[in-house]
């Protein structure tokens, strides 16, 4: 039967020489020859299979005979089940079994429900009892065992601490057992409260502590030690103690830390028997004693007295219940010392804080005392309050001379209103710098890397005072005081930066002393600061030489400092260029209008500088100074340069006034330019940059030289650009040819000497 699996290949069919070219199609006698072939090759397979069905008959009627066995035993099945779905349609037997196991289910849940409710009723009853045990407990005054069933019942009627009221789902009973609980416990809590107020007075008359340890009610007696354990059962420790702690801070604890002389304490004790049944703590005035005698040694003392008295006389020496009384006592009294005792022998000085020493000893004897009783716990680091305050008084002692520091320099910045001294106004009405180099005064300062002087504010001379007397107590001072010290001489630096130019910033926008004092005084702190690290760096703790550092906030300063002054400058420029407006240009010079109008613009312009003079050369440094005006200088004379070459168009009249405008101009800017050349020649003296008016001032020279022009004929005019007097004057090509056709009418000559002054090469 392989044959009937294998797939037939058509070629095979065919003899190789038909196939020799596969893409070739096959011809007609190709296709008749294998559709002859492949008729023959079914014959053969049809004749291969009759021949497997003959030889394997047997097998395939036993298969046959199998498959119609099952056929019929389905049906059997089928009819059997038939059969027995309709018995069951007509007797549904399942129901009334399903009725069965319900019936057994709910009994069986309601016996459950009985034996349940039974057990409940049970504790319940239980419980009551207990309950009423409880009460009988408290008024026969057995306090332990009524705390200790209390106890016990919270757990049994399932109280939590955050239970108010009766959680859903839960039976009712409950919630009547838990008011119930609630009622017993308030009953024994006010119970404990009365003993312990009968136990423990406090009598501030007459200063003493009365403590009562065989306590009665009603005919009952209670120790009060029984009441101490019942609170202590209850967790009601705490409450308990806390108006025991509280009196005895207020009547007591506070008097001994501000009294003004030492006290003494009287114990009496009264026995029954064995037993103490009173124990008193009188406090009396120690005699021959005076108020400085009073130290934090005798105190701490004192303290540790009625500390004894209370560990032995009210906590019975039981360590829980001493530590849950200083927890309750520990935070105030050790703030009381902290503001009264520690506070008030604070070191003032640097030099002070090393005899400190004796007070941070006493302080942790003190608290080691404390330990010993249990008072204050020995593992928890935070509550040694007083050790820590005292050992770190460096860094209070520290702290407080930062903010003093920082509040003075803050007072003094804003008090001061950059006001000039009389004495100083007089002097620079004179013009003389020679005086006010001279003058002694501490608004007159050295620059310390510049051989030149500068007038500064009062706020940056008081400032640098305070920072060189801070930087000095560093140097005496140890690493930590050292550390916030600095850090407080920087920042009374930064607060200058901060406070002034807010303050000051309407005074920016006119013509007036603040903007250059403020420019000195951030260009004068600039200097000092780069000379601050080496001028203590030595002398400084070790920890802080590498740490302190000024020289960054150098060019901070610098960079302000000139942002100030080229803004004055501006505003100066500014004002400057309003007031050359209005002499239009320079136009028409010859009408009586116009003359007018540009001579009250040059009028204008020489009150403006005089008047900046005056301010600026009392006040700025000579090289300063120099430059400044300069620049101010320099703007007026281009911008007169440049609006009178621009005119296209000057009668002879015209020129005339001009020149006239001119001179008038630079004699009225003599005293600055002469103020200048002094500044010149004192920069010169102090051997900074030499330099000259020409070098300042490049259109001074070509102004005067304008004022010449305007009156020079035309061949005097090309010849002194041939000669390159012109040129070295500042003048252009342009500037020449459009002022020689402005002037003079066109003519040959003209046209002759535009010719020369073009065909000219320098």
């Amino acid at each position: 039967m392989e044959v009937l699996f294998n797939k037939i290949n058509v070629r095979d069919l065919l003899s190789s020489a038909d196939i020799s070219d596969p893409s070739s199609p096959l011809s007609a006698p190709d296709l008749r020859l294998l559709i002859n072939r492949l008729e023959s090759h079914s014959q053969s397979i049809k004749a291969q299979v009759r021949s497997y069905l003959l030889s394997h008959q047997p097998e395939f009627s036993s298969l046959f005979s199998l498959c119609s066995d099952v056929v019929s035993r389905t049906d059997d099945i089928s009819e059997d089940f038939n059969g027995l779905m309709r018995l069951i349609s007509d007797c549904p037997i399942d129901v009334e079994i399903s009725r069965a196991v319900s019936d057994i289910d709910k009994r069986t849940k309601e016996v459950k429900v009985k034996k349940e409710l039974l057990g409940l009723v049970t504790t319940i009853w239980g419980l009551t009892e207990r309950f009423r045990t409880t009460k009988e407990a408290i008024r026969s005054g057995k306090l332990k065992f009524a705390a200790q069933e209390l106890r016990e019942l919270k757990v049994a009627v399932r109280l939590s601490d955050s239970d108010g009221n009766q959680n859903e789902g839960e039976p009712l009973v409950y919630g009547l057992l838990k008011k119930e609980w609630h009622e017993s416990f308030e009953e024994i809590r006010e119970v404990l409260s009365k003993f312990v107020d009968q136990a423990i007075r406090y009598d501030p008359k007459m200063s003493r502590v009365h403590v009562k340890y065989q306590l009665g009610a009603h005919g009952t007696e209670v120790r009060l030690f029984e009441v101490f354990e019942a609170l202590d059962v209850l967790g009601l420790l705490d409450y308990g103690l806390a108006r025991v702690a509280d009196l005895m801070i207020k009547y007591i604890i506070t008097r001994v830390i501000n009294h003004g002389s030492p006290i003494a304490f009287v114990e009496e004790l009264s026995k029954d028997s064995e037993n103490i049944v009173e124990a008193i703590l009188k406090i009396e005035q120690s005699s021959g004693h005076g108020v400085e005698n009073q130290d934090s040694e005798t105190i701490f003392s004192e303290i540790i007295l009625v500390v004894k008295f209370t560990c032995e006389h009210i906590c019975f020496q039981n360590a829980h219940w001493i530590h849950s009384f200083g927890r309750l006592t520990w935070p105030r009294i050790s703030e009381l010392i902290i503001s009264n005792v520690l506070s008030k022998v604070m070191p003032e000085d640097a030099y002070e804080v090393s005899n400190f020493q004796k007070v941070i000893d006493s302080t942790t004897e003190f608290e080691n005392a404390l330990k010993d009783m249990s008072f204050i716990s020995v593992s928890d680091s935070t509550e040694q309050r007083l050790s820590n305050f005292a050992e770190n008084v460096e860094v209070h002692f520290a702290a407080k001379r930062k903010v003093d520091i920082l509040a003075k320099a803050r007072k003094m910045l804003l008090s001061c209103n950059f006001a000039i001294p009389e004495e100083h106004i007089r002097k620079g009405e004179i013009g003389s710098s020679d005086s006010i180099t001279k003058d002694p005064s501490d608004h007159i300062v050295d620059l310390l890397f510049l051989s030149d002087r500068c007038f500064v504010s009062t706020a940056a001379s008081e400032l640098m005072k305070l920072v060189h007397q801070t930087l000095q107590d560093v140097c005496m001072s140890s690493a930590r005081v050292a550390l916030e010290l600095y850090h407080a001489a920087r920042d009374a630096l930064l607060l200058y930066e901060a406070i002034i130019p807010v303050k000051q910033e309407k005074q920016l926008d006119g013509i007036n002393q603040v903007a250059v004092l403020m420019h000195n005084d951030f260009f004068y702190l600039s200097q000092e600061v780069l000379g601050l690290a080496f001028q203590y760096r030595s002398d400084f703790p070790d920890s802080l030489k590498e740490r302190a550092v000024f020289l960054d906030l150098a060019p901070r300063f610098q960079m302000k400092a000139e942002d100030i002054l080229q803004r004055e400058i501006q505003v100066v420029i500014y004002n400057l260029k309003e007031a050359i407006d209005g002499a239009d240009g320079f136009q028409n010079t010859h009408q009586v209008q116009q003359f007018q109008s540009a001579k009250f613009s040059i009028d204008q312009v020489i009150f403006i500088l005089e008047k900046v003079r005056i301010i600026w050369e009392l006040i700025l440094s000579s090289s300063t100074y120099y430059k400044s005006m300069g620049a101010a200088v320099q703007s007026v004379l281009s911008r007169i340069v440049k609006d009178i070459l621009f005119l296209d168009d000057m009668a002879a009249e015209e020129t005339l006034q001009l020149q006239k405008l001119i001179i008038m101009m630079l004699e009225g800017l003599s005293p600055l330019l002469g103020s200048l050349s002094a500044a010149s020649r004192e920069m010169k003296l102090l051997e900074t940059t030499s330099s000259c008016l020409d070098d300042l001032l490049p259109s001074l020279q070509k102004v005067r030289k304008l004022a010449e022009l305007l009156d020079m004929p035309l061949r005097s005019i090309t010849a002194a650009w041939e000669s390159g007097n012109l040129f070295n004057c500042g003048f252009t090509l342009a500037e020449v040819k459009d002022f020689i056709k402005a002037i003079f009418a066109d003519s040959p000559l003209r046209k002759e000497c535009l010719w020369r002054i073009e065909n000219t090469n320098f």
